[in-house]
């Protein structure tokens, strides 16, 4: 398969499952991130406003505030498929845009560069346990980590996992995948049930 029905068969899984199996799932997996080692060394942390049927990613964002940390939201701009990201202090300081994305308003909240952000939690649709990922098809991700230095994980249910999939010269695994079942360390090719 290719990454266009690859990305189909995965989006359609995901809207099988029921809302609450969903939502459970998904907080599973979000709350071994939080007690991961990545999260708590982090200092700042890259992450998106998640939209359904993603792992909602909101629960990650409050236990940061919680932690003192400091958030940072990707504004995209879909004439250069760039992305810069801004630090987020609140909610209220999101707007709507392209595609019912929710991302940072420009005149409230400031740039937050490349080389501060610690970690960066990469959105997808499809997984391989080698830590490559089939996105939303926009290329803004890999354009954007193509230098970076920090850590990059990413949050999917199983069911998003997708055995091996096909990997371009300009595709950038991440490092860890956190699911609701485990962690998977994409760089050795371990899995710790415990996520430990």
């Amino acid at each position: 398969m290719d990454k266009r029905e690859i990305r189909k068969a995965v989006l359609g899984r995901l809207k099988e499952l029921p809302e609450a199996d969903h939502r459970e799932k998904g907080l599973r997996a979000a709350g071994r991130l939080i007690k991961g080692m990545e999260f708590e060394r982090a200092r700042t942390i890259g992450i998106t406003i998640s939209r359904h049927p993603e792992i909602d990613t909101r629960p990650v964002i409050l236990a940061a505030w919680a932690a003192g940390k400091r958030v940072a939201v990707p504004r995209c701009s879909p004439a250069d498929r760039g992305m810069q990201f801004r630090e987020l202090g609140s909610f209220y300081d999101l707007e709507t845009v392209y595609m019912d994305l929710l991302e940072p308003v420009e005149n409230r909240t400031e740039p937050v560069e490349k080389n501060e952000i610690d970690l960066i939690i990469v959105p997808g649709v499809a997984f391989s346990e080698a830590g490559y990922r089939i996105g939303f098809g926009g290329g803004y991700y890999d354009r954007y980590l193509a230098g970076y230095r920090g850590r990059t994980v990413s949050l999917a249910l199983e069911v998003q996992l997708a055995g091996e999939l096909p990997a371009e010269s300009h595709d950038v695994p991440v490092g860890t995948l956190f699911t609701e079942e485990r962690l998977i360390d994409c760089r050795e090719g371990a899995a710790d049930e415990n996520g430990l």
